[in-house]
């Protein structure tokens, strides 16, 4: 069922053309995402379908009664307002179960001071307020810009699986590809102006993309052959007196004056770094804390010229003031940090506001600050060809940093810290505000690296690529796991798994130590167990009936799908309970 419909949309900013002549449909079932290189317009096509911007041509369309709850790229609150005031105003529940989900999606997404004000919260505090917001407003379409920015692993997880399994329609912008390839269900590109729609995950648009720029290269390659064959006619002669002569003149320049598919230029810069000696950074016992709490406690390490660390944990860990301790940004409470006197660091932080400080100032002219030209193994790569590589082009490199968004600025910035050749490289949280087309040019330059890089990151995809070794917070400490991060997940999760069998275990009845019995309540609901799961089960038939009859009422179909999907999840608790009254009772009777 059709609930939304864009239809030619554009929007220009001065010269700039972001959007042109946009159109698609948006289904109750969608799972879209939207991807493309920083600038293309994504956080503009999300603010107007939202409503809280207006395109220049064309209209959106939207299905009568349509509800819309919209998460921005950067959130704004009232003055002084608590969170659960926020969350009360906005998502405004009308019964205690509403009241209980909304508090169960502020803890899951790493809020558990309800009555804390939002304004004394980080920007990732805020971004998570309006995140559980969206969430837990009760509507048909939800549309996220950047949600799994400022939140951990775990949480991107949690996310990831209630949003693929929502019954709401979904639009969103993320750089994260694990996210895309479990969430979406239809990837939606914007490239140059065009837009190229594709149904199926992220790994489906990769394989798609790749047949698309196959054809288009075809087709380009028969057109360059039409054009050679034809010049070759033209320079023996041929003059347009006949009809025929004259259409086959048109057709040469109607062929000659189709634009060529972009072809990006690859430039390898591999290898931009500066001499690394015998000694590196050295940690030794170092200690950090604030408010009389310790974040990290006896931390020793000495990086490796060719170590690729990944450093993983919850919000507010400790993950940032390790790097800032490592790259001497400030220094630890006990313990030292010494660093090598060849050693170049690099940094490329979570909140800068370098590149706001120069915003009069053209792009390349803030590249050539740092260096006109870099050595890249016997090449060198000037600042200009650099910045084409990372996606800056000419008419780009001489405007106004002012006139860039905030991804380009963010990509920019990186590109400065590159740029410095450093030989130590500490990125913090490197994938927030840049897109895709970006980190896959980071990646490749770090696998071609020749220092050692440390990496803070919720990004599970970019850590697959770049770690190969995984720092964890964990139980107050700092665990060092070998591999990338699905290594690191893997072992983690076998360590829960053993746990959990061993705490099963020890709860085993001992013959030796007491019989089994079942408590009152365990007796009494062993008894109503099998009437209920039997109540449920029809419960849930009904229901479906009730959808087949009510398909032509979109309102009245959803309302229904929220019903279904708590009788089966009701369902599925008896069911466990099911398993294990009876299982407990078999031991009983054994005794």
């Amino acid at each position: 069922m059709s609930i939304l419909t864009v239809e030619n949309i554009s929007r220009s900013f001065g010269e700039k053309v972001v959007l042109k002549d946009i159109s698609f449909g948006v289904e109750s079932t969608d799972k879209i995402g939207i991807i493309g290189v920083n600038g293309t317009g994504k956080s503009t096509l999300l603010k107007i379908i939202a409503g809280v911007d207006e395109a220049d041509t064309g209209e959106i369309v939207k299905m009568r009664g349509l509800r819309v709850s919209y998460l921005p790229q950067t959130p704004e609150f009232s003055d002084n307002e608590a969170v659960i005031d926020y969350m009360n105003r906005i998502c405004d529940p009308q019964t205690p179960e509403e009241d209980s989900n909304v508090k169960s999606i502020l803890t899951k997404i790493g809020l558990t001071d309800y009555y804390k004000p939002i304004s004394e919260l980080s920007g990732g505090g805020k971004k998570r307020v309006a995140l559980a917001a969206a969430l837990s407003s009760k509507v048909d379409l939800l549309i996220l810009d950047e949600p799994t920015n400022h939140i951990d692993s775990k949480t991107v997880e949690w996310l990831e699986g209630m949003l693929k399994t929502s019954t709401k329609a979904l639009i969103l912008v993320t750089h994260d590809r694990y996210f895309l390839d479990r969430a979406a269900n239809r990837i939606i590109e914007l490239d140059k102006g065009r837009m190229y729609t594709y149904d199926g995950n992220y790994t489906v648009f990769l394989e798609k993309k790749a047949e698309r720029e196959e054809l288009e290269a075809a087709s380009e390659r028969k057109r360059q052959s039409f054009i050679r064959t034809e010049l070759e006619w033209i320079r023996r002669g041929a003059q347009a007196r006949t009809t025929k002569q004259k259409a086959r003149l048109e057709r040469f320049d109607e062929i000659n004056s189709i634009q060529a598919p972009h072809e990006e230029k690859k430039i390898d810069f591999k290898g931009i770094s500066s001499r690394l000696g015998g000694k590196t950074v050295i940690a030794e016992n170092i200690s950090k804390g604030y408010g009389g709490v310790d974040i990290i406690r006896d931390f020793s390490y000495i990086i490796n010229k060719t170590d690729r660390l990944g450093i993983v944990g919850d919000n507010g860990c400790g993950k940032t003031t390790l790097i800032n301790m490592l790259c001497g940004r400030i220094q630890p409470d006990s313990g030292t940090v010494e660093i090598g006197t060849t050693v170049k660091i690099g940094v490329f932080a979570q909140e800068n506001n370098d590149v706001y400080l120069h915003e009069n100032e053209r792009p390349i002219d803030y590249i050539r600050d740092v260096a006109e030209v870099v050595q890249s193994g016997k090449d060198k790569i000037t600042a200009s060809q650099l910045m084409e590589r990372f996606m800056f082009d000419r008419d780009m490199q001489y405007s106004l940093i002012s006139k860039l968004s905030g991804g380009e600025k963010r990509r920019l910035y990186l590109l400065k810290v590159l740029m410095g050749a450093p030989n130590i490289l500490f990125l913090d949280e490197p994938t927030n505000d840049l897109d895709i087309a970006t980190l896959t040019v980071l990646e490749d330059y770090i696998q071609g690296f020749g220092g050692a890089v440390v990496i803070v990151s919720h990004d599970r995809y970019f850590l697959d690529k770049c770690a190969t070794r995984i720092f964890a917070f964990e139980n107050g400490g700092i665990k060092q796991y070998e591999g990338n991060y699905t290594d690191y997940y893997d072992k983690i999760k076998d360590s829960r798994i053993e746990k959990q069998s061993a705490e099963k275990t020890a709860k085993t009845w001992d013959k030796g130590q007491r019989k089994l019995k079942m408590t009152y309540s365990e007796q009494k609901e062993f008894e109503t167990i099998d009437d209920d799961i039997a109540a449920l089960e029809e419960k849930i038939a009904k229901i479906e009936a009730e959808m087949e009859a009510s398909a032509a009422n979109y309102s009245k179909l959803q309302e229904l799908a929220a019903e279904k999907e708590a009788a089966e999840n009701e369902l599925e608790q008896k069911t466990e309970r099911w398993v294990y009254l009876n299982e407990l009772d078999e031991k009983i009777k054994q005794q």
